[in-house]
């Protein structure tokens, strides 16, 4: 099994393999465990053959945390696997594979090997594109020993693919919001509940900031799993001090430098990597690590500042472009809060360039920069069948009480943007934003 920091070719061999394991099933999602057991039975159990694993979900904030876990752990010389969804650009960016120096995405050749090996023996039986890639990942992580494994939930947690896991060493749970709602449930109490799936007996579950109906769900869950619940605010908390991030828990007091990625919200998902380390069976990493993973974490479209390429090229000299995936009303708070406080400190005009599911609630995801953006344009996400028109998109930022408008294109929006910010004195700041699927647009197209 090998890995490579080299990027795959534009159209891999290995895309033709999962458009394949794309038609085992008829739906995209289909919640279940049944076909991911009996697949993992007749591969000989890989999920019993894994390092010690922080098992994460959460609606905001799951990929940060675990980027700030994968760099602390790096920092600390230890292998480390990861598993995330969905990709951004190549499908290889879903597993990474851990190595003593820093590891790198699964490499053609071995993505081939474990996808193939899962179709054959699968046997033509349905299972969903989700449930196989995900088995294929486990059967990567099983063949190269490394320390500890990161596991990202891709949708709830009770049902999801990677709830497989017979003991983690630990569990974390970030701040749940509304999202998925067609397949979790209504209320963020439904939605808690199947995050908290998750949740093993005598295993460690870290609760990271939640809302009152959230938490509540989740501490019932805990004390009927038999979980040791670690909560944000009672047993451990993370805030600003001085232009430093303080940790605190039961164990003692850190003084930290302030997290590499952007935004306040960035605290906590930090001080929740950290807590998951310091309860974590079987692992552990030094206050210098930790120290190290806060200033090196990177992670692709989440406040990511695009400093090059010809989407810039396109706007006033002096102008910002930002690029951010979330896509819920949650994550636009959140964003729009830390674009809120960048304009107190150099203030800019903002615009917004959006594409968004149909299954998003986009006026939700708008209404958070209602104060804040001086226009909103909508652009479609290229192959996304189920991507919001311009139109429809447009018509959503009205209803949220910002200027809307539509084009047909990223390089059109820029167009746009730039005619209307030419008569300001300041060059403006522009975000784009709505989906992780626009983001990958962007980062393949322009980055």
């Amino acid at each position: 099994m090998s890995a490579s920091n080299t990027p795959p070719p534009l159209a891999p061999h290995s895309d033709v393999v999962l458009e394949r394991l794309s038609k085992l099933h008829p739906k995209l999602i289909d919640l279940s465990l049944e076909r991911v057991h009996r697949l993992l039975a007749a591969l000989g159990h890989p999920e019993e053959h894994l390092p010690p694993v922080i098992h994460i979900a959460g609606t905001n904030g799951k990929g940060s945390a675990l980027a700030f876990l994968k760099a602390m752990l790096e920092a600390d010389g230890k292998a480390v696997h990861a598993y995330t969804s969905p990709h951004l650009v190549h499908f290889h960016e879903r597993i990474y594979l851990g190595g003593k120096g820093g590891g790198a995405f699964i490499d053609e050749e071995a993505l081939i090997e474990v996808l193939e090996e899962c179709e054959r023996a699968n046997e033509g039986a349905p299972i969903t594109y989700f449930e196989i890639t995900t088995v294929a990942a486990l059967l990567a992580f099983s063949r190269l020993p490394a320390d500890a494994l990161l596991l990202e939930t891709g949708m709830g947690g009770r049902l999801d693919t990677t709830n497989v896991i017979a003991r983690p060493a630990a569990t974390l749970i970030t701040p749940i919001g509304l999202d998925h709602q067609q397949f979790l449930g209504e209320t963020l109490g439904e939605i808690a509940g199947e995050k908290a799936g998750i949740f093993r007996h005598n295993v460690p579950a870290i609760i990271g900031p939640q809302e009152e109906a959230a938490l509540e769900v989740l501490l019932e869950k805990a004390e009927r799993t038999g979980a040791r619940v670690f909560i944000h605010g009672q047993d451990w908390m993370a805030f600003e001090e001085h232009g430093r991030l303080i940790y605190q828990d039961t164990d003692g007091l850190l003084d930290l430098p302030f997290p590499a990625l952007q935004g306040r919200h960035q605290l906590t998902n930090a001080g929740g990597a950290i807590a998951a380390l310091r309860q974590a069976e079987g692992l552990s990493v030094s206050d210098e690590a930790i120290e190290e993973g806060l200033l090196t974490a990177k992670w692709p479209a989440r406040m990511q500042r695009l400093k090059e390429g010809p989407l810039l090229a396109a706007l006033p000299e002096g102008a910002e472009l930002w690029l951010d995936g979330g896509h819920n009303p949650a994550a636009g708070r959140t964003i729009a809060q830390a674009f809120a406080e960048m304009n107190d400190r150099a203030p800019r005009p903002l615009y917004l360039i959006c594409g968004m599911l149909s299954t998003k609630d986009a006026t939700g995801f708008l209404a958070a920069f209602k104060d804040l953006a001086a226009m909103a344009v909508a652009v479609p996400i290229e192959g996304e069948a189920n991507a919001l028109t311009p139109g429809e998109l447009a018509a959503a930022a009205q209803k949220a009480g910002l200027h809307g408008e539509e084009a047909q294109s990223l390089a059109a929006a820029m167009t746009r943007i730039a005619k209307s910010a030419q008569d300001g004195k300041t060059a403006p700041r522009i975000l784009i934003c709505g989906s992780l699927y626009l983001a990958g647009q962007v980062l393949r197209e322009h980055g």
